[in-house]
């Protein structure tokens, strides 16, 4: 009944605002210097409007929703002179505005690596926010995980190469504990076709970083940050299509296209592909299945570990239309495959289980600015996933790493063909308005659904199959910002976080072997959260962060039900977690001389978590599974010190330190002192860093042609595979480092790119995930070609 109330409230909503009509205008147009040369992440401003634009590579902006009448656009840029300009609009009208911007006399060496883009903008909030600027890394082979693993406070790690199952940790924070948006919308329900290691970093705009507290307007439940990737919202047309190829029999493919008409209709498709054989070296202890014999620390190919994917998102819909900015109707299809080499640790060896997953969501995006009163914006976005996954494990054998078998009781690890639904639909909506130039509110609403449903050919009887794994999460929010000029702003939030969960318990009524029934249980969640976040610029170049939140993350379905498909078991007894996060950020960007820019960045962090949710390995180590630590603390930092030189040179370095330690004094009512009392978290980086340096030459042989060498260092010390006070053999997973270069030569401004890419560059062994080794040496070549009209 609640879900039909939530729809039908939905419905009408949408109705009463795709039907109201505003007499509103449009402004558009290119921003060039004097030799007519584009000027891009220029800001443009509506004098007494709360909308703003930036100019993107092409130099182009768009104001859309403005009332009729009199209006000044206020335009400002590194290195050039603001400017003003007077223009009057008719209602209903597009006008376009060409502008031309003079250079600044103190400006003309400024450099727009560390400029005030969409990107830097970004940075001025008030929350603990990092941004990636995706644009700079379109000729790279990089996946979105990968680049967000040389953000400092982050590590991506896997389980082994392309398409493996990854696990991200943000601030000591892991998992579901970070929350993944996509142009602000959950990633709850993509499934396996759709994640972080295998969408291409060509996708994304921009990549936004929250450490710690997370704005309203990404609603849900994030523990201890968030991420949010940020698609194109070009309004013209382009062409972006780049295809690579490389070691381990890799292959990757991208697709981007757009098209808007002048009269709104606009259409976008993004499609990629990959594919691997994975079948790099790991060294490992083997055992002769036939005769016994023993063979320690042997080089042997994985030989059980394909992967590919193919997915496809076509939108189509209208933009600057009275009736709404935006107005898109969507459809998300992809599949994919994927062999399942190892358990959760080396020593489970299979060859041949296999998973296959499709992903079928419709979508739909609306959004409106000044909707009946001005100030007021509206946004509503909804999607429903009917795609399936599917775990197939039927053969009759037992594997080793030599490719031996021997017969192993029906299957290799758990005889299965389950296919099922997890039928996810995530509805937001947002509704924000600004009062005046100093007081703005915001409401979020996040509603989510799970319904787990399947069946097991090979057990078409089997009663298990029939009973609910149902999950219904809601979590709004309500928001209040003050702005007191440019120099501070401070935002405070509240959130309630509701959850009904329903699945069947087995048990046995008699006693007597093999006699289970079922009994359904429900368990429901009403929590309250709170934070504040608070931001001061000492001086323009120096800006101070403070934040704090009391926030709850309510259990995944995958963390109550189990995943199925690849390692991780369910607990269905899971707990919420909860969290005090204090954050404090120092930002500091410079100017040295004419030709040298510096920024540095600094953040510390202090997290007092209670009911920590921690993967651990289960009671035969073949899988992970969740548990709840009663309480855990992290106290750390992270730093990036970034410099460049005219437009010919810019390097960085960050370091990320994060102490989490088990403060839970009593284990399970025992009255001694757990030996575990206070030893750090296991199986977590807690010092690691990046390094990056790049040099750009313009005009190479030819007039319009750039070279770029890249070069990237990645350092994890040594860490715990398991608790350090449980055994007087301390496991470990030992230092490593990693070295990449790159080549990048571009023709014509960036139309046609050729990148030559070296990953892992003196073959360093690397570990991941309970000491799971990742992929040696390898070598890519990738082909780009853009154009934009």
């Amino acid at each position: 009944m609640y879900i039909k109330r939530s729809l039908l409230l939905s419905i009408l909503l949408s109705l009463a605002f795709l039907t109201h009509a505003q007499s509103v205008a449009t402004i558009s147009g290119y921003l060039k210097d004097a030799a007519g040369n584009p000027v891009p992440g220029a800001s443009v401003k509506l004098q007494h409007h709360n909308t703003n634009a930036i100019a993107d590579e092409k130099g182009y902006f768009r104001i859309a929703s403005v009332p009729p009448g009199k209006h000044i656009l206020h335009i400002t840029a590194v290195g050039f002179q603001k400017i003003t300009h007077e223009l009057n609009l008719k209602a209903g009208a597009n006008q376009v505005v060409n502008l031309t911007l003079e250079q600044s006399v103190n400006d003309i060496e400024a450099v727009s690596v560390i400029g005030r883009s969409t990107v830097k903008e970004v940075g001025r909030q008030a929350y603990n926010v990092t941004a990636i600027d995706a644009k700079k890394l379109y000729n790279s082979t990089l996946d979105l995980s990968h680049a967000l693993d040389r953000v400092s406070g982050i590590r991506v790690r896997e389980d082994g190469g392309l398409g493996s199952r990854m696990n991200f940790s943000l601030n000591g924070f892991s998992g579901r504990q970070v929350k993944i948006f996509l142009d602000g919308v959950p990633m709850d329900n993509f499934g396996s076709s759709f994640q972080l290691n295998n969408i291409p970093i060509n996708l994304a705009e921009r990549v936004e970083v929250y450490k710690g507290v997370v704005p309203i307007w990404l609603g849900s439940d994030a523990l201890g940050g968030a991420i949010n990737i940020v698609t194109s919202n070009k309004q013209h047309s382009y062409l972006d299509v780049s295809y690579s190829y490389g070691s381990f029999n890799t292959h990757r493919s991208t697709i981007n296209a757009g098209y808007t008409a002048k009269s709104g209709f606009t259409v976008q498709l993004n499609a990629f592909q990959n594919y691997s054989d994975n079948n790099y070296r790991v060294r490992v202890n083997v055992a002769d299945l036939v005769t016994g014999e023993y063979y320690p620390r042997q080089w042997v190919r994985r030989f059980h570990d394909t992967y590919h994917n193919e997915t496809v998102i076509a939108n189509v819909g209208v933009v600057g239309k009275k009736y709404a900015d935006k107005l898109l109707f969507g459809i998300t299809m992809g599949k994919s495959y994927s062999e399942l080499q190892t358990g959760a640790r080396m020593v489970s060896v299979f060859g041949d289980i296999h998973n296959r997953g499709t992903i079928v969501m419709p979508s739909v995006k609306y959004q409106v600015k000044n909707i009946f009163v001005k100030g007021l914006d509206f946004s509503l976005t909804g999607n429903y996933n009917l795609g399936s996954e599917q775990q197939i494990d039927t053969v009759n054998r037992r594997y080793n790493w030599f490719r031996q078998h021997v017969p192993n009781n029906g299957a290799e690890r758990n005889r299965t063909m389950y296919k099922f639904n997890n039928n996810n639909g995530i509805g937001t909506a947002n509704l924000s308005y600004k009062l005046n130039e100093h007081h703005s509110f915001a409401l979020n609403d996040v509603y989510t659904t799970f319904n787990r449903k399947g069946k097991d050919p090979l057990y078409p009887n089997d009663e298990k199959y029939d009973h609910p794994k149902t999950v219904r999460k809601n979590v709004i929010g309500l928001g209040y910002k003050y702005d007191y000029n440019e120099k501070w702003n401070t935002s405070l939030f509240v959130k309630n976080y509701n959850q009904h969960v329903s699945f069947a318990e087995s048990f046995n009524p008699t006693g007597n072997w093999g006699d289970v029934a079922y009994r359904k249980l429900n368990n429901d969640i009403n929590k309250w959260g709170y934070g504040i976040a608070t931001t001061y610029f000492v001086m323009p170049a120096l800006q101070l962060k403070s934040s704090f939140e009391k926030s709850y993350r309510l259990p995944e379905a995958e963390e109550l039900f189990g995943d199925v498909i690849g390692n991780l078991d369910g607990a269905p007894d899971l707990k919420p977690e909860t969290s005090n996060n204090f954050n404090f950020g120092v930002s500091y960007q410079a100017r040295i001389a004419a030709a040298h820019r510096l920024s540095v960045d600094a953040n510390f962090l202090y997290r007092d978590a209670k009911d920590f949710i921690r993967p651990r390995l289960n009671a035969n180590q073949t899988k992970q599974v969740n548990g709840n630590e009663a309480a855990v603390t992290n106290a750390g930092f992270d730093a990036e010190v970034r410099y460049s030189f005219k437009q010919l040179f810019t390097a960085g370095v960050n370091m990320t330190y994060q102490n989490l330690r088990n403060q839970t004094k009593f284990e399970d009512g025992q009255k001694n002192v757990s030996p575990l009392y206070r030893d750090r978290i296991p199986n977590m980086p807690y010092l690691f860093g990046n390094a990056d340096a790049s040099l750009f030459f313009k005009n190479v042989l030819k007039k319009g042609n750039s070279l770029t060498l890249g070069y990237n260092f990645l350092y994890v010390h040594e860490y715990y595979l398991s608790w350090p006070g449980q055994a007087e053999v301390k496991l470990t997973i030992p230092r490593q480092f990693c070295q990449d270069v790159n080549i990048v030569y571009s023709l014509a401004n960036g139309r046609y790119n050729v990148a030559l890419e070296c990953k892992n560059l003196v073959d360093n062994k690397l570990y991941d995930n309970f000491s799971l080794q990742k992929p040696g040496r390898a070598f890519y070549g990738k082909f780009r070609y853009f154009i934009s009209k």
